[in-house]
């Protein structure tokens, strides 16, 4: 499995939420999950963690990530940089979707939420 499809982000169980997992473990890789994700205006992703470095591109959209208690502004051309463990939650701040790629570490992704509870995610990882 050299060459994929990329699959359009769809609807996903976190509301205003769209998911497509482009590649990881199901792709024969272990140490490298991509997802693309798009944000509704007024959206945010859970607060939460990874077991993993996470970068996130964003293609599309304004927002703000919240991280150590402050609140970064970004938007097209932007790289968000996640070490592992981190909390953080992405809001789209903008009137239009917010287009991302996430580049995870780990394949499958681990995701905790701030108390320590594993989130189990609506989509492969």
């Amino acid at each position: 499995m050299y060459v994929i499809a990329q699959a359009a982000p769809s609807a996903a169980a976190i509301p205003s939420v769209a998911h497509a997992t482009w590649a990881g473990h199901d792709e024969g890789v272990n140490q490298i999950s991509i997802w693309r994700q798009t944000l509704e205006p007024g959206a945010a992703t859970p607060p939460h963690r990874h077991e993993c470095d996470e970068v996130v591109l964003c293609q599309a959209g304004f927002g703000e990530l919240h991280v150590d208690g402050e609140v970064h502004r970004f938007g097209p051309g932007s790289t968000l940089i996640l070490p592992r463990g981190r909390d953080h939650q992405i809001f789209n701040t903008g009137e239009v979707p917010m287009e991302t790629m996430g580049v995870f570490g780990a394949s499958p992704v681990i995701t905790y939420l701030p108390d320590g509870q594993v989130l189990d995610l609506p989509w492969r990882s």
